[in-house]
Parts: structure tokens; C-alpha cells; sequence
């Protein structure tokens, strides 16, 4: 059974309701007709019905939820909602009511915070910036989390590495330029989204031009000090540093490189220095490997917000909405 197959099989053993608010996207519609029609999770979409019926055309969303910001009788109370929860930033119900009829991601969130639903995706036409900042301004960070970042899964075919081919790359979508801190703290956060998702041992690999000493730069300093501070805070996961790709994931080279590291050549997690490595990284393994790129996955936020890719596919979608109904779940 493949990775996203697992992932499916687990979203219908404990079904949640996710929202879609790009209604104008017809990638999503047809993702949520694949949805629905495997049972996969609860759909609700957000949209007026000349949107809903200029992107559904051909398919089959007759399941789903509908809801149209500018009739919908939740509406008032989500918009009063949404006033209570940023009145100390001086949020007026004029501009609330504007949010939520003008972009339906607000519209998504407060669906989130108020309990009609579980989790949301967004990102196939809007940025992550747009995706996120309604999130993080509604649904805010875990109690338990540092910080929110974003790890695409991927999963490259026909290869012996990482976790039969499985990987987490982080972070790929959100940090800019990490300090050592949250280097860390992405790293911690990775190994506990990899073990759920994954159902296996994270092993989490620092990477960096370097392997153990190899180079000196500042660059490479902000990574070891990231590894030091992460043993020590969080001593239930196997992590390891400073190693280059190769040493990080291929057995033979980290025996040379980096012999005496239970995570060298063995790496399924791949913390990248910065966001430039992490994206353009991914996307040499997707385009170059073919390999299947679930994301930007969020951890971190209070309710599974997920991020999606503007090049993704409509399976592609599906794959983040099984993601975010198995997150849910916990």
C-alpha cells in the first residue's frame, strides 16, 4: 500500500468535514468530487452558485456543503464572531463583514474556530501568504508549538532511501531564514508530523553544505548550534548534524562522512537552512524524480490549515485533503 493510499484508508476510518473556499478553482472541484465520491471526508465549499457552477461543470459535488457567504444564515454570527476575536486590533463589524464576503479564507477559518468544521485547504489560486494570515490571525498557533512552519511529504518512487522512499522536507513553504532556535523547533515539529503521518521512526537530518566540521561559515554555524539546541530539548527524537544530502540519506557515503551518527544515511527528515534550499529542493525532487509532493503542510496552527501548491494538480489536492482529515483526527 503507498503512502497517500494509507493516508486515505485512515481518513475514512474517522471521517472529519474539511473546507474548500476556492470555489472559483476548478482543480478544487474536481478534487472534491474525487473526495466525496470516495468517501474520503466531508466537504464544504464555500462559493456563490454562479462560482460553484462555473467551476463544477462536469462534476459531481452534489455531496458537499454549499455555503454562500452573502445568503448563508451562519453568516451574521461568524462575522460577530469574527469581531469579538480581533476587536483589540481595532476590527470594526463593517471591515469583518468585508473579509468575510471578500475572501472566503476568512470565511473558511471562522468555519474552523466555530466547530463547523475540522480543517481547511487553500493555496491552488491564492498565495501562502493569503492562505495563511487569515489562519493565524483566527485559529493561531498550538498551544504546544513554538512557531507554525510548512513541510511538503514526499514520496519519490522506486527509491531505497528515507522511509521507503518517504520523506519530509522543512521547511519548504513559510520560514524564510530560520535562527537557530527555529531550526530547531521545525526540526521537532517534523519528526512529530512525520511519525503521525508517516507511521514511522522520524529521523531528522540538519542539512547544510557541510557534513561534521567539513566547511567553516557562519551559515554553517547557525546549523550546528540549531542540532545542539535540539538534542538537548528534545531528546525523544533522533536528530543529527551538520550533514550534506548525501551523507544525511545514502549509507555508504555517511560511513566516510560521518561514521559515528545513528541518523547519517539513514535520514527520512530533511531540515533545510533556509527557505530557498528547502523550495527549490523539493521542486528538483518533484519535477527531476517525478516524485508525488504533498503540501505546504502547516504545523503548528491550533486546527489543520493546509497550504496547497499554485502548480498542484486536482490529485494532488485530494492528497492534502486526506492529509488534513487524518491531522484532524488528533
Amino acid at each position: 500500500m503507498s503512502f497517500i493510499e494509507r493516508i486515505i484508508e485512515r481518513a475514512k476510518e474517522d471521517k472529519k468535514t474539511i473546507v474548500l473556499p476556492e470555489s472559483m478553482d476548478k482543480r478544487v472541484m474536481e478534487a472534491a468530487s474525487k473526495v466525496l465520491a470516495n468517501d474520503i471526508a466531508n466537504i464544504i465549499i464555500i462559493g456563490t452558485p454562479e462560482e460553484i457552477e462555473a467551476s463544477s461543470n462536469g462534476f459531481d459535488i452534489s455531496k458537499a456543503t454549499i455555503i454562500n457567504p452573502y445568503t448563508s444564515e451562519l453568516t451574521e454570527n461568524l462575522i460577530l464572531q469574527l469581531v469579538e476575536l480581533r476587536k483589540n486590533k481595532g476590527l470594526t463589524y463593517e471591515d469583518a463583514k468585508k473579509l468575510m464576503l471578500e475572501d472566503y479564507m476568512y470565511y473558511a477559518c471562522m468555519l474552523v474556530k466555530a466547530g463547523y468544521a475540522d480543517g481547511c485547504v487553500s493555496g491552488a489560486c491564492h498565495s501562502t501568504s493569503n492562505t495563511l494570515r487569515p489562519a493565524l490571525q483566527i485559529i493561531k498557533t498550538k498551544p504546544t508549538a513554538e512557531l507554525v512552519s510548512a513541510f511538503f511529504l514526499m514520496v519519490v518512487p522506486n527509491c531505497e532511501y528515507g522511509s521507503n522512499g518517504t520523506f519530509i522536507f522543512a521547511d519548504a513553504g513559510l520560514e524564510q531564514n530560520p535562527d537557530s532556535n527555529k531550526l530547531a523547533a521545525i526540526a521537532a515539529s517534523s519528526a512529530e508530523s512525520f511519525n503521525l503521518l508517516v507511521e514511522d521512526e522520524a529521523r531528522v537530518a540538519f542539512l547544510s553544505h557541510s557534513t561534521m566540521g567539513s566547511a567553516k561559515h557562519d551559515d554553517v554555524d547557525k546549523v550546528v548550534a540549531a542540532v545542539s539546541i535540539a538534542k538537548e530539548k528534545y531528546p525523544q527524537y533522533k536528530m543529527d548534524g551538520e550533514l550534506q544530502l548525501d551523507a544525511a540519506i545514502i549509507p555508504e557515503v555517511a560511513i566516510s562522512k560521518a561514521p559515528n551518527s545513528d541518523v547519517a544515511g539513514h535520514a527520512n527528515v530533511l531540515v533545510f537552512p533556509d527557505l530557498d534550499a528547502g523550495n527549490i529542493g523539493y521542486k528538483l525532487v518533484q519535477r527531476l524524480a517525478k516524485a508525488e509532493a504533498y503540501g505546504p503542510i502547516c504545523q503548528g496552527i491550533a486546527a489543520p490549515i493546509n497550504d496547497l501548491s499554485r502548480g498542484c494538480s486536482s490529485d494532488d489536492i485530494v492528497g492534502v485533503v486526506a492529509i488534513t482529515a487524518v491531522q484532524a483526527q488528533f
